[in-house]
């Protein structure tokens, strides 16, 4: 075996006796079962550990992770997670957090092919393709680069708020709240977009549903 794998192994022994050593019995109070307060849909990027960078506790934070942070209405992974996460778990928030300097982000502005992957990117160049004129006009590199990816965060919060599952609960008057984010792999800051929805009164019509 590698020696990192032997030290990744080396260090939950570790990591099990220094929770063990502040309370006997987190172990045991864990499996008891879960009620987190928030989901967080995220970009899969390694580099963006969702309980870390909020100081999140195990069996605070229910978690999805795909690349670009993305919802789309026909990924049964990601419903069967939201719909477990609102109905059974009944979170009070949902957060989708993107990040600056998103290697999903950055190829969906290019036309090289990697593989696969490349009809996931599909579903970010549409993102692109609906903001093409303002994110065109945009002449820094950088700049359009970042702003893509607020941008693709924002589109991915109206998604969320147009599953049936999100529109279900707040029928039934449930507490929660749709908000977006984007991290900054070179602050460690999160910034709030101000996109934060308890209700589908943003959503066009054609989007609402008659539950």
């Amino acid at each position: 075996m590698s020696d990192f794998y032997k030290k990744i192994i080396e260090n939950n022994k570790e990591w099990v006796e220094s929770k063990l050593l502040i309370d006997e019995n987190y172990f045991a109070d864990l499996a008891k079962g879960q009620s987190p307060p928030l989901l967080w849909i995220g970009c899969s990027d390694s580099r963006v550990p969702a309980n870390e960078i909020i100081g999140a506790k195990p069996g605070e934070v229910f978690v999805h992770r795909n690349i670009a942070n993305m919802v789309v209405h026909s990924d049964m992974n990601m419903l069967s997670v939201l719909d477990y996460a609102v109905n059974v778990l009944k979170v009070k928030h949902v957060i989708v957090c993107g990040h600056y300097g998103c290697g999903g982000i950055k190829a969906a502005m290019g036309n090289q092919s990697i593989g696969l992957i490349d009809n996931w990117i599909r579903h970010i160049k549409d993102v692109y393709r609906m903001h093409n004129v303002y994110l065109d006009s945009i002449e820094d590199e950088t700049t359009r680069f970042n702003t893509f990816v607020e941008i693709n965060v924002k589109e991915q919060v109206f998604d969320l708020c147009k599953t049936s599952i999100v529109q279900g609960a707040w029928k039934t008057g449930q507490d929660l709240t749709i908000h977006g984010w984007v991290y900054g792999l070179n602050s460690g800051y999160v910034t709030d977009l101000k996109v934060n929805f308890s209700s589908n009164e943003g959503l066009s019509e054609v989007y609402k549903l008659d539950l």
